[in-house]
């Protein structure tokens, strides 16, 4: 599966064993289950995150997500959109208030399969979440009413706003990312 593509999500180039499981099972995922972009919690969904880089790479944009309590980077459910690319983008806008957001590559920049909690409203169920990376071109960052706030937090000092494997995955992928995407840049 190395590099290959998955219609609707793109290109990814897994770095490590982990990310050759998640990709490998996303891509399973989204062969097997004809509801895969829908938001069904029975099944689970593929959701588009954003890690909104500063012009200059050093900070990213986060939001301490208002249902979750904790600091995360921006993203969404694709509600039946099969186009991950364009909904962490769209969510990117939503949820930062940014008036102009650039995407820096084509490629895919991470996968995390996490579960998520049973509510009132929905049973456990996995996010098959498809990462990529974007610039902040203009604006200014004002929270939407999903946060309580948005920070532009250095990318070295992550660890300062949370422990989530799934956010400091920036941290220790970003360079190797940015050095070998290259060729990917729009």
């Amino acid at each position: 599966m190395n590099g290959q593509e998955i219609s609707g999500i793109g290109r990814y180039v897994p770095s490590d064993k982990r990310d050759r499981e998640m990709w490998q099972r996303l891509h399973n995922f989204c062969a097997n289950e004809p509801r895969a972009f829908e938001r069904d919690a029975t099944t689970g969904h593929v959701t588009g995150s954003a890690f909104v880089l500063s012009k200059d790479f050093k900070s990213v944009l986060l939001t301490h997500h208002a249902k979750l309590d904790r600091w995360l980077q921006l993203g969404g459910h694709c509600d039946g959109v099969a186009d991950v690319p364009f909904v962490a983008l769209k969510e990117a806008y939503e949820e930062s208030g940014l008036t102009r957001i650039g995407a820096f590559s084509r490629s895919v920049f991470d996968v995390d399969i996490h579960q998520i909690p049973e509510t009132a409203r929905d049973c456990a169920h996995l996010h098959y979440d498809v990462r990529y990376l974007f610039r902040a071109e203009a604006g200014e960052a004002k929270a939407s009413i999903e946060s309580h706030a948005l920070a532009w937090v250095p990318v070295d000092r992550l660890e300062d706003v949370t422990d989530a494997p799934s956010v400091l995955v920036l941290r220790e992928k970003l360079d190797l990312f940015l050095s070998s995407a290259a060729d990917a840049l729009l």
